[in-house]
C-alpha cells in the first residue's frame, strides 16, 4: 500500500507591493500551509493502519526541499520533489499543471493520495479534481476525517447546515481534507537531525515537445502556433478579403474516377510532383 501526500510549497506570508501590484514571495516564510500538514498526517496514520508507505511530494523548486525534509523527521518513509515548468519557479495556474506534473513525476501510482483542500497562493482548490482525473481514481474532497475501518477508507465531509456525510471510498483515491482539528505530529529530535542530512530526490518534467512520457512512450507532436503577420489594407473589408481569400482567383476543383487503383495512384504521384511535393 502506498499512499502519498501531495504537498503544496507556497510563501505564507506574501507581500503585494502597492504601486505595481507585483507578489513578493520569500523561501523563508515558505512551506506547507495548515492543510497540507493536516494531509500529510492523515497520509502517515493511513499508511501505519494498512501497513504501507507513506510518500511526501510537491512540485516546486529547490528551496521547497526543506518543507520535504520536514516530512521525513515526521515520518514519511520517502520524499520526492518535481520540477515545475522552469526551475526555480512554482506552478501558477488552477491546478490542472499541478496535477498533471504530480501523475507524471510520481514513480509509482499510489493507492491514496491525501492534499490540502486549498492552497495558501492559488486557493482554487481544484488540483485534488484533476490529480484524480489523471489518475483515473475515485476522488473524495472536502474532508473532515479519515480513518480506516474494517480494512476499508472511510470518510467524513462537511455539508451546508451544519450536516456530515459518510463515505465508503474506493480505491484508488484521492482526498482532500480540510485543516479543522487536525495537526501534524511532532517530529522527535534524532528525526529532525537526521533528515537534515537527508536526500532529497528530484525528477524533471516531462518534455512535451518531444513527446516522450515517463512511461517511454512516444505520443504525437504539438508544434506551437505560427505567428502570422497581419492582414494588409488601411480599410477593414480590404482586411477582410485578405483574410478570407474571397476575390482570389482559384484552381477549380478537378474530380477524377480512374477506371484502375494503378491509374488513380499516378495521377495522385502527378499531381503531387507538378506542386513540389515529390522530386
Amino acid at each position: 500500500m502506498l499512499v502519498a501526500a501531495a504537498l503544496r510549497w507556497s510563501d505564507q506570508r506574501a507581500s503585494v507591493d502597492p504601486l505595481t501590484g507585483e507578489v513578493r514571495t520569500d523561501a523563508r516564510t515558505s512551506g506547507a500551509s495548515a492543510a497540507d500538514r493536516a494531509a500529510l498526517e492523515h497520509a502517515l496514520r493511513l499508511a501505519e493502519a494498512f501497513g504501507g508507505r507513506c510518500l511526501a511530494v510537491t512540485v516546486g523548486p529547490p528551496a521547497a526541499e526543506e518543507m520535504l525534509r520536514e516530512a521525513l523527521a515526521a515520518g514519511a518513509h520517502e520524499v520526492l520533489r518535481i520540477e515545475g515548468p522552469e526551475p526555480g519557479r512554482t506552478v501558477g495556474e488552477d491546478g490542472h499543471d499541478t496535477a498533471r506534473l504530480l501523475a507524471a513525476g510520481l514513480p509509482a501510482r499510489p493507492d491514496i493520495v491525501v492534499c490540502g483542500d486549498r492552497s495558501a497562493d492559488r486557493g482554487t482548490g481544484g488540483t485534488p479534481a484533476f490529480l484524480a482525473h489523471e489518475l483515473g481514481a475515485c476522488q473524495a474532497l472536502g474532508l473532515l476525517e479519515l480513518s480506516v475501518e474494517d480494512g476499508r477508507l472511510r470518510a467524513l465531509r462537511r455539508l451546508d447546515g451544519g450536516r456530515r456525510e459518510r463515505l465508503a471510498v474506493s480505491l484508488p483515491a484521492v482526498c482532500s481534507v480540510e485543516p479543522a482539528g487536525t495537526l501534524l505530529r511532532r517530529a522527535p529530535l534524532p528525526a529532525v537531525l537526521a533528515a537534515r542530512r537527508a536526500e532529497v530526490p528530484a525528477v524533471a518534467p516531462v518534455d512535451a515537445a518531444s513527446g516522450h512520457g515517463p512511461d517511454g512512450v512516444v505520443r504525437p507532436y504539438r508544434p506551437r502556433p505560427r505567428a502570422l503577420p497581419a492582414p494588409a489594407g488601411a480599410e477593414p473589408h480590404q482586411r477582410l478579403l485578405a483574410l478570407t481569400g474571397a476575390l482570389v482567383e482559384r484552381t477549380p476543383p478537378k474530380v477524377l474516377r480512374p477506371p484502375t487503383p494503378a491509374e488513380a495512384a499516378r495521377e495522385l504521384l502527378d499531381y503531387l510532383r507538378e506542386r513540389g511535393y515529390l522530386s
